[in-house]
């Protein structure tokens, strides 16, 4: 590569150039999922959905930071995974409280809305955890994003599997059970990925 002085710094650079590429991607693939799940979430009253769609939402999050630290030190990045576990954190807070909220709220949700969709963030995710895999073992900063990515798999088969409960039961309660299991997912990852980041930042 024009400008590396040495082979090991040639190899970091082309590293993070590859990290970057998969990053950006993974990024507008999930703000431009967030804008779908939500919008459908709310128009299907699905509770699900939506907790998915601020998945997204948080993951595009992750991925920004991520990007943001790529060139940095290791004690950047381990700030930046602290951060992101943070964000995990609220989120997952933000899911719980959604779900609580609708407990009383008896709407039926439209399940083929919530199976379509359900399939279309299936997809979507699949690719992103395809392209983050290769990546899983560089280093603490990707692989908390590869973590959000695996996620969010468990997180839209649940949504499937409520789309099928709701349309099966003709009852509300499994997207409010879906809602609850894709909080505490999220509660999960985050204390994971705070815990690793503040033993690398101890170490930094």
């Amino acid at each position: 590569m024009a400008g590396c002085r040495d082979g090991e710094s040639c190899v970091a650079d082309a590293l993070r150039g590859r990290q970057g590429k998969v990053l950006k991607i993974v990024l507008a693939i999930n703000a431009l999922m967030f804008l779908v799940e939500m919008g459908a979430g709310m128009a299907s009253h699905s509770m699900a959905l939506m907790g998915d769609s601020l998945d997204m939402l948080g993951d595009a999050l992750v991925y920004g930071f991520s990007l943001y630290v790529l060139a940095r030190s290791a004690k950047w990045r381990a700030w930046a995974a602290l951060s992101k576990g943070l964000i995990m954190l609220v989120f997952g807070l933000g899911v719980l409280g959604m779900a609580v909220d609708m407990v009383g709220y008896s709407r039926l949700p439209i399940a083929e809305t919530m199976g379509s969709i359900g399939f279309l963030a299936l997809a979507a995710n699949l690719v992103c955890l395809l392209l983050l895999t290769r990546h899983r073992h560089d280093d603490l900063n990707m692989q908390s994003v590869w973590l959000c990515s695996r996620n969010d798999i468990a997180a839209n088969i649940g949504v499937l599997l409520a789309a099928v409960a709701v349309a099966y039961t003709a009852s509300p309660w499994p997207d409010r059970v879906i809602g609850l299991i894709v909080a505490a997912l999220f509660l999960i990852s985050a204390f994971h990925v705070m815990t690793r980041a503040l033993a690398e930042i101890k170490i930094a």
